[in-house]
């Protein structure tokens, strides 16, 4: 008896190859798991491509953010999925992400505490280590530019005065908002979290910038320092 091969796309019926449905009907036609199927290019076995992305959408209840924090070595765990594969799906998907984040960045003019969420949630809220990350703005609020101050652990991060301040004068910022996320999914602030904001705000007013707030960002929300009153 002949081995059976995995389910390779080319030897679909031409309807149900995602590639040329994507030539013909543009990629908005393509389901979640077309898509998938078409970085992987093959299924196993007893799959084809798209009923694999299928399981493996359905292990995160068909949630891509969710699929975004699945690790290269747990994607390996389904059947057909090599190291490859597993690098291509995590590559794609954070792609995705920065594309979320550069998309606000362009058209983006902070008027709110929701505006800066909306900003800086695409980059790390659904991240499961702590980032500390400020944004630099003009005097109309338009965004000249964000930088990734510290990456930490689920505990905590550490936050450079100096290289926040000199990024600030590189720019031509007049004013910093200033936030980070809780992989905890708690949206209180810390002792640290508030003597961070008070240390960032006595160095900017030394410089004439001023902190316009500071956001604690979680997957689903997030905690205004302005809106509280406690800037």
């Amino acid at each position: 008896m002949s081995e059976k091969k995995p389910f390779s796309i080319k030897n679909w019926s031409e309807d149900d190859r995602p590639r040329e449905k994507l030539l013909s009907k543009g990629r908005s036609a393509l389901s979640d798991a077309e898509l998938i199927a078409i970085l992987i290019g093959s299924g196993n076995r007893e799959e084809s491509a798209v009923g694999l992305s299928k399981r493996i959408l359905a292990s995160v209840e068909h949630n891509l953010s969710e699929l975004g924090k699945v690790s290269v070595k747990e994607l390996m765990k389904f059947k057909g999925i090599g190291e490859a594969k597993a690098i291509s799906i995590a590559a794609a998907l954070e792609l995705g992400r920065r594309r979320s984040g550069t998309e606000a960045l362009s058209r983006k003019r902070i008027t709110s505490s929701k505006s800066i969420f909306e900003l800086m949630h695409p980059l790390i809220g659904d991240l499961s280590h702590e980032e500390f990350w400020v944004v630099y703005l003009n005097n109309s609020n338009k965004v000249l530019e964000k930088l990734q101050l510290s990456k930490g652990g689920m505990t905590g991060t550490l936050v450079d005065t100096r290289i926040a301040l000199k990024k600030a004068l590189e720019v031509g910022a007049v004013s910093l908002a200033l936030a980070h996320n809780h992989p905890s999914g708690t949206l209180r602030p810390s002792q640290a979290d508030k003597q961070v904001t008070q240390k960032l705000m006595t160095a900017a007013q030394s410089l004439d910038l001023r902190v316009i707030d500071h956001l604690i960002i979680t997957e689903n929300g997030y905690f205004s320092f302005a809106d509280e009153g406690i800037l």
